[in-house]
């Protein structure tokens, strides 16, 4: 798979956005860094800026997703790209053309970038490697793999409420062996300089070595792992992805794991708290915390669209463009 260097160009600038892994502290920032800029455009009379003008995104989503499309397509919209949306359970792949003819008949089309969320881990470095050389490929979402735009929006969530990383302690809870999100965001903690990272659940859903392979602190019981913490993420059980009973019932996890106001006491006075989504309440998060004062879950959300474009600009070749350079935004460019 690609990491690294592979995701960059031959002058170091983001070609594509696959993973965390590999990617310098530096190119992190920068990408955090400019989703500040991005924010204030949701604030704007006219919602848009003229950065990827001219440029087409196709979003690729052979897996159901609402949350991740539908703030892709924003972020596109409001870079000024035009954007494709592939509906895949009705295009010429399920009638059996393979993956790479659609590619190359896409690229036909002068598509300038693929958003591609698969069930499959690796789809996105595949597309990525068989694309034309004028493509760019963000991962949206890959198996149990990838999510690294979820991964740097929580980056953003955190950064913007506590300021930065160094001292930071940050529990990942739930169904980590599935969670391609607690892998991007663990990934990018530990690049960033977080303190500590601590994932907290039943023994089934740990992967084997976690420790010594992810740079984790594992725990099994849900007390213990989120006394003093600052940061608190939840993460819903993703059945989809079980091949195997690893849970004996839903109301037996939230016994044993969910998340209710008592059991946040014991975490930090000031600790937020986190949820990639889709919420399941009652399972992983009582409604008074995911509604309550200490909850980012909507932020996360917002920031989701800056992060976005913040990464689809980048990626797309305008990373000498300033944001601000006229001060201008597409609307008033056009005036």
């Amino acid at each position: 798979m690609k990491t690294g260097h592979q995701q960059l160009d031959g002058k170091g600038n983001l070609k594509h956005f696959l993973t965390i892994e590999g990617l310098s502290r530096g190119l992190l920032v920068e990408i955090l860094d400019r989703a500040e800029g991005f924010l204030g455009v949701t604030q704007q009379a006219v919602k848009k800026v003229p950065l990827c003008r001219g440029k087409v995104i196709a979003n690729l989503f052979f897996e159901t997703s609402t949350r991740t499309r539908t703030t892709f397509e924003l972020a596109a919209k409001r870079l000024s790209a035009d954007v494709l949306n592939l509906n895949i359970s009705t295009s010429a792949t399920a009638k059996g053309e393979t993956l790479l003819d659609t590619l190359r008949n896409l690229e036909a089309m002068q598509v300038d970038m693929f958003v591609v969320r698969h069930a499959s881990s690796g789809a996105a470095h595949f597309i990525a490697a068989h694309a034309a050389p004028h493509v760019s490929v963000i991962n949206a979402g890959d198996g149990r793999y990838s999510h690294p735009t979820q991964g740097m929006l929580d980056m953003f969530t955190i950064r913007r409420h506590k300021g930065g990383f160094a001292d930071l302690r940050v529990a990942i809870v739930g169904d980590i062996l599935h969670s391609r999100v607690a892998r991007s965001q663990i990934l990018a903690l530990n690049t960033l300089g977080a303190a500590e990272v601590r994932v907290i659940g039943p023994r089934t859903l740990i992967p084997a070595f976690a420790e010594e392979a992810l740079g984790v602190r594992v725990f099994h019981d849900l007390l213990e792992g989120i006394r003093d913490v600052d940061v608190v993420i939840m993460l819903r059980l993703q059945r989809e992805r079980m091949t195997n009973a690893l849970l004996p019932s839903e109301h037996e996890y939230f016994q044993l794991y969910g998340l209710t106001e008592e059991r946040l006491g014991v975490a930090h006075p000031e600790a937020i708290v986190m949820h990639p989504g889709p919420i399941n309440r009652g399972v992983e998060i009582e409604s008074q915390v995911a509604d309550g004062p200490r909850s980012v879950i909507l932020e996360q959300v917002t920031n989701g669209i800056a992060i976005r474009m913040a990464v689809m600009s980048m990626c797309i070749g305008t990373q000498n463009i300033a944001l601000q350079a006229d001060g201008k935004t597409d609307g008033e460019a056009n005036g």
